[in-house]
């Protein structure tokens, strides 16, 4: 279904969403962007790229998995627990850059093998992605085209939105994008030729204004395995502070802990809670016994970038990373996954 959208019937079409929670990128007290849950206040598009990008929305930080209790009833334990799933309600989330939307359907991957995992999916399909069409310029460390993206990539969409200046070109890509439109069905018209002529231009011009350039993606993940006991990762590591920004504010990341929180009171209760978690970390990989098998800065480094450019390839044949840039442009010692990358590519050439 295409359609087009003037920009002064974009809020009118956003109050009518009143069946669906509406999140929308939103710039707090210290001039950081993220996504939060509408409140009726105008919603602007104009953002390229959010702190936290909308993977939160799909996959928490932080959430709860199970509550616990233990008892007594005389000498009897009694132990009671609860599944605690994410609640039964259609949300949507607008303005998602394609390279997020295409980071969700490769996460759609990682949670629908086999056990389907039951937590991200009640909300991955009650979720409708409206998302946005880089235009001109895209930021300046995007490099979407080198890893198989494009500024209007339609992968993990449900909407594809692209600005045409005073209206928007409106795509559905599924049906539960068709749905967004029915529930606004007088606000949309058919595009009209020029509409279409000016969405080739638009785009043509997106994929020229992409600054950043990584040649040979995939040759850098071959290169990869010869690497792996190399020197190289000491010295590309010596910098890194193990902060974990690379990772946490990556749309694609999907690693996580499981613990459990117990309040020791009478009865004892408690909660079993999946959190975020970094490779990044020292204590990521340290096993039980008090063994490291990534006890350095470099062997984490090494580990980022073989689960994007060779684990995932030979699990799923698609490259994790989706070249948003926010590891390039937030790292506070400003490692460059794409210098690192092209040191790969020629290493011994």
């Amino acid at each position: 279904m295409e359609k087009t959208l003037t920009k002064k019937a974009f809020p009118q079409w956003v109050k009518k969403l009143a069946s669906w929670k509406v999140y929308v990128p939103y710039k707090d007290e210290e001039g950081r962007w993220n996504y939060v849950e509408a409140d009726g206040e105008p919603v602007g598009l104009d953002v390229l790229q959010t702190t936290l990008p909308s993977k939160k929305v799909l996959f928490p930080q932080s959430e709860v998995f199970l509550q616990f209790s233990k008892s007594h009833e005389g000498d009897k334990e009694v132990l009671e627990v609860q599944e605690v799933l994410p609640p039964s309600e259609p949300q949507v989330i607008f303005g998602v850059r394609p390279c997020e939307a295409r980071a969700a359907w490769l996460l759609d991957g990682v949670f629908g093998g086999d056990p389907k995992d039951v937590y991200y999916w009640k909300r991955r399909d009650q979720t409708t992605i409206v998302g946005f069409a880089c235009t001109p310029p895209p930021s300046e460390n995007c490099f979407c085209t080198s890893v198989e993206g494009s500024p209007y990539a339609q992968e993990g969409s449900d909407i594809l939105l692209t600005d045409l200046g005073d209206k928007y070109f409106v795509l559905a890509l599924s049906g539960k994008g068709e749905a967004l439109i029915k529930a606004a069905a007088d606000l949309f018209e058919n595009p009209k030729t020029e509409d279409r002529k000016r969405l080739k231009t638009v785009q043509a011009e997106s994929e020229k204004g992409i600054k950043r350039e990584l040649k040979g993606a995939r040759t850098a993940a071959e290169k990869l395995k010869s690497l792996f006991d190399s020197p190289f990762w000491d010295e590309e590591a010596m910098s890194c502070l193990r902060c974990g920004i690379c990772t946490y504010l990556c749309p694609s990341c999907h690693c996580f802990d499981i613990n459990d929180e117990i309040d020791n009171s009478t009865p004892l209760q408690g909660k079993r809670i999946r959190t975020w978690d970094t490779c990044q970390f020292p204590d990521f990989t340290m096993h039980s016994s008090g063994h490291n098998p990534r006890p350095d800065k470099a062997s984490r480094l090494r580990q980022r970038l073989l689960h994007k450019f060779q684990y995932f390839v030979q699990a799923y044949d698609k490259i994790m990373c989706v070249g948003c840039g926010r590891c390039i442009t937030l790292c506070p010692v400003g490692i460059d996954i794409i210098k690192v990358l092209e040191k790969v590519r020629d290493h011994g050439a």
